[in-house]
């Protein structure tokens, strides 16, 4: 630079330059970096709130007393067009017709339902009318409301895709509806009535040979869990006879299998040797991914169809909103569901704001809960915790849990497995693979883990909670 071509950073009011500028200053200083920052962080409150159980051979078995399949889950619909159909394979989740496997009479069975159609506020079943026909719901909601003990109409229950209602009422004559069934949305319903089955009975041995089984099963074998029955004696005097019992368990149990997120980091032999000042680069290499690799595990540990828990939810623990939006009486109705010690809820944190907003529609003001030096919104003292990994449908929907956690307690538990070869944390190993004909190094990262609900009713989910609602 010339005596007569001013530094452009140093003339801006048209006068001289009298000292060194900055431009030039900067290139004798040393600069104070950060870290490499990832967005993709987030708080991962699901790793850091589930117990964790110890999974020595890889397996988790989980042992329980012997249950009854009830036939309480939901079916699957096709549809061409306008037209929905049931899929027949799926009527056994009935349990009219749990364990019925002839598939030639299910396909027609399936093939004798009637589509309707309901607008909001329209009536599909009333109270005191016959109850003549099973009504499949395939697509909307709708409430059940019947008569509290003071002759008051009220809300006993919510019905959406793939539910059902009245499988039984078609068995015996005289049965009537014991509550109304109004729509709150458009639904599609599809109806099988009384005089259709009967006479798809009269001309299947199978199918009628089912039903009877069905009939004469006792209920009196299982409690309302659908556990088989411990015998006992209680209140009695003197020297009654007291029963003989015994516990039976699962025969075959169900297993978890470690998963495993994996992924191999490679580093060039120049880098690693030469740019480790002030921050070694394999250890920011490596710190972005295992961030990453955890980000992974706990978005599996959601939504992974084998054991993620939006999966594993048992159905009869599943239940949606009344109206749409998440209000502080859709809560209760999940603390009502998990009411042994419940632990966290989980929630997008859209979610969450969503239940903010009605709570301050109803002038409600939730407490909070502090942990760790943190604020967390709560809900009846049950702090609420958000997770970004449970998702948001196109349709601003999403879903909230509730658990209760630990091994102790029958609730839902993380495993995983320590004392790994080359292990760098709990459940994740680093190993070094080779360093390959271009000087590149690799290093293999591999975290296990998985998911197990212990018991039912240890997880309970809140469906088709709506976030984008504002009226």
């Amino acid at each position: 630079m010339t005596l007569t071509e001013p530094a452009s950073s140093d003339v801006d009011s048209g006068q001289p330059q009298l000292s060194l500028g900055t431009a030039a200053a900067r290139n004798l200083a040393t600069t104070t970096k950060s870290e490499p920052q990832m967005q993709g962080i987030t708080s991962r409150w699901l790793l850091k709130m589930l117990p964790w159980v110890q999974v020595e051979g890889g397996v988790f078995r989980v042992n329980r007393r012997l249950s009854y399949a009830i036939g309480d889950g939901r079916l699957t619909f096709t549809s061409t067009g306008a037209e929905v159909r049931v899929v027949p394979q799926e009527l056994t989740e009935l349990a009219l017709l749990r364990g019925f496997d002839d598939v030639e009479v299910l396909t027609e069975l399936a093939d004798r339902f009637v589509q309707q159609e309901f607008q909001p506020g329209d009536v599909i079943v009333q109270r005191g009318g016959p109850a003549d026909q099973i009504c499949l719901i395939a697509h909307g909601k709708v409430n059940k409301i019947g008569l509290s003990e003071y002759g008051d109409e009220s809300v006993i229950g919510t019905l959406v895709d793939g539910d059902h209602f009245t499988y039984a009422a078609i068995l015996e004559d005289g049965d009537v509806w014991e509550y109304t069934v109004k729509a709150l949305t458009s639904v599609t319903v599809l109806t099988l009535s009384q005089d259709s089955f009967e006479d798809l009975v009269r001309r299947s041995d199978s199918l009628r040979a089912h039903i009877d089984e069905f009939r004469r099963s006792p209920d009196r074998d299982q409690n309302e869990f659908g556990e088989a029955t411990i015998d006992m004696a209680a209140g009695h005097v003197g020297e009654a006879e007291l029963p003989g019992t015994y516990v039976d368990y699962e025969t075959t149990p169900r297993e978890y299998e470690l998963s495993v997120a994996q992924t191999v980091l490679r580093v060039h032999s120049r880098v690693a040797d030469l740019y480790n000042q002030p921050m070694n680069q394999t250890e920011q290499q490596l710190r972005l991914t295992i961030e990453a690799l955890r980000e992974r595990q706990e978005h599996e540990m959601v939504n992974n169809r084998d054991f993620g828990l939006l999966h594993n939810a048992d159905l009869s623990m599943r239940i949606p909103t009344r109206s749409g939006p998440p209000t502080p009486a859709d809560m209760d109705e999940l603390l009502a569901l998990v009411w042994k010690e419940p632990t966290f809820f989980l929630a997008h944190p859209r979610t969450i704001a969503a239940f903010g907003r009605e709570c301050s529609k109803a002038g409600i003001y939730p407490d909070s809960v502090e942990l760790n030096g943190h604020r967390i919104p709560a809900w009846r003292g049950v702090p609420i915790f958000p997770c970004s990994k449970i998702g948001v449908s196109p349709t601003r929907t999403s879903s909230i849990m509730l658990m209760r956690a630990g091994a102790d307690n029958q609730g839902v538990v993380g495993l995983h497995q320590t004392g790994l070869p080359d292990e760098y944390e709990p459940g994740l190993s680093v190993r070094f693979m080779n360093i390959s004909e271009k000087a590149i190094i690799n290093y293999l990262v591999s975290a296990y883990y998985s998911t197990a609900v212990l018991v039912p009713d240890a997880l309970g989910i809140l469906e088709g909670v709506e976030i984008g609602r504002e009226g």
